[in-house]
């Protein structure tokens, strides 16, 4: 039964998109996603409003008040004033000022709830965006979510997680700037499997790795306030995102910090650690003011080379892990076998402190806004024997699952549930005290420490399960993609140079 109501869910949701998508017309995928998303984000806070209000309603004669905002903060509702509620903009819908009756509207939910300051989209009286279709689009989402679900409000967030990854592939390159596939935050989050504690992300995007943790903890009977939140995200627009997908799970989003300079320079949970860290940062970043940060304390295995935060993300991702914290994040391949700029002997000192307890070879088109190969990393602070998981401190768990996915179209792979079921329980069986692990030839194999140093401390899959060494020693993609975005750099450099010569030509004149 419970199949059958996730699949009407899901087409639902794909009606909405399609309809949603048809009344974009010349509007620009970036652009109309606040429109959209924003709408969304209105009528949840207004459904869980109207359900509280309608319920204090019926305790008047018990001294509750439905205008007292107490009444709201104490029950975690954000209180909506009567301009701003579904009901106002339904009944203003064909106004031709529809587009600033909302902007005001997200102006005043503002002000009445200090968390959500400086976060909701005030774009909708902008003159590209047709008050006809603005009106049909309130319309649409006002009636469709209500009439399908009892739980408006879980609804809700089913459709908004489902149009940002929906906006992400319209968007393309652009779109994976927000958000990570939700196959691959699945598989991060099945393989960490955070029941409790702190969850970090520091550049965590649209907050999809929360989302999915919090899942998790539901799905497996959990409690949710036994998770905590931090998250940290350098590009504001996407902060928003991030907190409006928060705001509408009733996830607490307080410690979801947004600041330009970024984790590395400005660090907005210096003092925190936490056990649980999953994250998605940008590949081969080659502009982190690496220069600025060659003293910093949280380069204890290795100073990073400036030109690629790789290691650098890393070294910050080990720094916020308390003294059992794990890790599990998303890295480009190079990372694996690169040894420029002292990368080769930053993994090497890694593996020696017995913290890299699993590597998972990902298959290519995977992410919407790179084509670099990727992989999965997977770190422990404490990888001796306890009560949950087996002594593995001599042990490195390789995974290739570079066969694994399928298409969902020319562009674009994700994992199915049986590909994520099938690499999270190698990983647990292998980890977890009476797992029943085998090594499987071309798939998966559990290295010793030692095999990794004579092979040099190079931690690429294709090494340890048993596939030909042609293959892994000269991927043509892989090779191809580094040597671009090698060029493109010394492309950048030449051309800042050359600007310098010209400024130091003009003093002398």
């Amino acid at each position: 039964m419970a199949k059958r109501k996730e699949n009407i869910e899901e087409s639902l949701e794909k009606q909405l998109w399609k309809a949603a998508d048809k009344l974009r017309k010349n509007i620009d995928a970036a652009e109309y996603k606040h429109v959209v998303l924003g709408l969304i984000f209105l009528k949840y806070i207004s459904v869980s409003f109207e359900e509280l209000y309608a319920r204090l309603q019926t305790e008047v004669d018990q001294g509750a008040d439905p205008e007292d905002r107490e009444e709201y903060k104490a029950e975690n509702v954000f209180y909506v004033p009567i301009q701003a509620r579904w009901s106002t903009l339904v009944a203003n819908a064909k106004d031709s000022k529809i587009g600033k009756i909302i902007d005001d509207a997200m102006d005043s939910i503002e002000k009445e709830n200090p968390s959500l300051k400086g976060v909701l989209p005030k774009v909708f009286a902008r003159p590209n965006l047709d008050a006809t279709s603005l009106g049909e689009l309130i319309d649409l989402i006002g009636n469709t979510t209500l009439n399908t679900s009892t739980n408006s409000a879980d609804l809700l967030g089913h459709v908004f997680e489902y149009f940002l990854g929906e906006f992400a592939l319209a968007e393309g390159k652009k779109g994976g700037q927000f958000y990570t596939p939700r196959s691959v935050v699945e598989l991060l989050v099945k393989m960490l499997e955070p029941y409790k504690g702190r969850v970090l992300d520091p550049c965590c995007g649209s907050g999809g790795m929360f989302v999915q943790s919090e899942k998790f903890v539901k799905e497996h009977q959990g409690i949710i306030n036994d998770i905590s939140i931090y998250g940290q995200e350098s590009n504001q627009t996407t902060w928003r995102l991030c907190k409006m997908n928060l705001a509408i799970r009733g996830i607490d989003a307080s410690q979801v910090k947004w600041n330009t300079e970024g984790s590395f320079l400005n660090d907005a949970h210096k003092d925190v650690k936490v056990d649980y860290l999953i994250a998605n940062p940008p590949f081969n970043d080659s502009d982190w003011s690496g220069e600025l940060l060659r003293t910093d304390g949280r380069w204890k295995y290795g100073i990073p080379p400036i030109g690629n935060a790789n290691f650098a993300w890393i070294q910050h991702f080990i720094y916020h892990l308390a003294p059992s914290g794990q890790a599990g994040f998303v890295l480009a391949k190079g990372a694996l076998t690169s040894k420029s700029g002292g990368e080769g002997e930053i993994r090497k000192e890694l593996v020696k402190a017995g913290l890299v307890d699993c590597i998972v070879n990902l298959p290519a088109k995977l992410f919407l806004n790179t084509q670099i190969p990727a992989s999965l990393w997977f770190l422990s602070r404490n990888r001796n024997a306890t009560e949950r998981f087996r002594d593995r401190k001599e042990e490195i768990l390789f995974i290739d699952a570079r066969n694994l996915g399928h298409l969902i179209n020319r562009r674009t792979r994700e994992f199915s549930h049986r590909d994520i079921q099938q690499i999270t329980e190698t990983y647990h069986n292998w980890r977890n005290r009476n797992g029943k692990y085998e090594d499987i030839v071309g798939f998966c194999a559990s290295a010793s420490i030692e095999k990794v140093a004579e092979l040099d401390y190079v931690l690429t899959p294709g090494r340890y399960v048993g596939l030909p060494e042609e293959e892994e020693d000269f991927n043509f993609t892989e090779r191809f993609t580094t040597l671009k975005t090698e060029f493109e750099q010394q492309l950048k450099e030449e051309e800042r140079l050359n600007k310098r010569i010209l400024e130091d030509l003009e003093k002398i004149k």
